[in-house]
């Protein structure tokens, strides 16, 4: 296996955190600390340069706060000198990983997303009798678990630059023996680096043809229901023996049925998003939310759902509401 090296000078050059600084900034513009490292620019990123040479960087604290939506996490806020530490590493890093990355893992990945995730997965289910099943799988507290001894080995599979893979190694360490911070930009793509191993399993010494996953939840389409339990104990047996992880829950039902997968209810000639959505949008839809509702008519574009979403907002509409509809909704919304 090429492992490739001399990536701390490339990663931590001046132009290359320069450039860092400008991919860290996009969306953030208005943000406080966007602005603050904005004024006096040279000088914070000659500090942040010179700290990561001389091995004096360390990331600052991170700001924590909890979501609930769709489940309970907590979340780790990086400061914004520390993303753009992120952004110069993941700006070396991302290709060399995914090219070892199967086609079917669709998260976190450029040109990729649940979009894709869910066109694949209804192409798959259309190719197998209806009579035949899937086993989708759920790996438990899947971030809260990794192993950050076992993410250093894997990415030194890939890295030979110790001095780089120490500094990437800063960011996946929090509180507790094991387990990485949800909030980093880094943490996406070790997601992806740990998992990978998985996929390969999957494809190569279990010899599924269709399998797809979107970060911890996947699955395997066109089994028997005797193949799904066997292949599910073997995948229960490599998780835990080979990456320390448990699944929280597995699902093996006939393809007729459907899969509940990547935000979609999907059958093989027909999606809808999730009954949650549908509250989700009918919330944002009373608060006036424009653009998180348009947002969500994208997430429904392409599903049978995409119809009553726009009835709702034409009645909403009707009774005073002023949701501007994209003008690529227009003939539908019309009708």
């Amino acid at each position: 296996m090429k492992r490739c090296g001399n990536l701390f000078e490339k990663a931590f050059s001046k132009e290359n955190l320069y450039f860092a600084y400008l991919d860290a900034r996009k969306g953030k513009r208005k943000k406080k600390a966007c602005f603050e490292f904005e004024t006096n620019l040279g000088a914070n990123l000659m500090d942040l340069h010179n700290r990561l040479h001389d091995g004096s960087y360390k990331p600052d604290p991170y700001f924590q706060f909890t979501v609930y939506e769709p489940k309970e996490r907590l979340i780790h806020a990086p400061s914004f000198r520390d993303i753009v530490a992120q952004h110069a590493i993941y700006r070396v890093i991302y290709d060399i990983f995914n090219r070892s990355f199967i086609s079917t893992s669709f998260a976190c990945r450029i040109g990729y997303g649940t979009h894709r995730a869910s066109d694949y997965t209804q192409r798959a289910l259309r190719g197998y009798d209806s009579n035949l099943y899937t086993l989708k799988l759920d790996i438990r507290k899947f971030f809260y678990s990794i192993n950050r001894r076992t993410l250093r080995t894997l990415i030194g599979r890939k890295i030979k630059d110790e001095r780089l893979v120490d500094v990437m190694m800063l960011f996946a360490d929090k509180e507790g023996a094991v387990g990485i911070p949800i909030g980093n930009l880094l943490s996406q793509t070790y997601a992806l680096i740990y998992l990978n191993p998985l996929d390969h399993f999957v494809k190569r010494i279990l010899k599924i043809k269709h399998y797809v996953r979107y970060v911890d939840d996947f699955i395997l389409i066109g089994l028997t229901r005797d193949e799904c339990l066997k292949q599910g104990e073997r995948i229960k047996m490599f998780l835990s023996e080979r990456l320390a992880l448990g699944l929280s829950k597995s699902t093996i039902q006939k393809i007729k049925k459907g899969v509940n997968f990547v935000g979609y209810r999907t059958w093989r000639n027909k999606r809808f998003i999730r009954k949650y959505s549908l509250y989700k949008f009918k919330q944002l839809l009373k608060g006036g939310k424009q653009e998180s509702v348009v947002s969500l008519l994208g997430h429904a574009k392409k599903t049978s759902s995409i119809k009553y979403l726009l009835n709702i907002i034409k009645e909403a509409n009707q009774n005073g509401k002023n949701i501007q509809i994209p003008n690529s909704y227009r003939p539908a919304y019309n009708v």
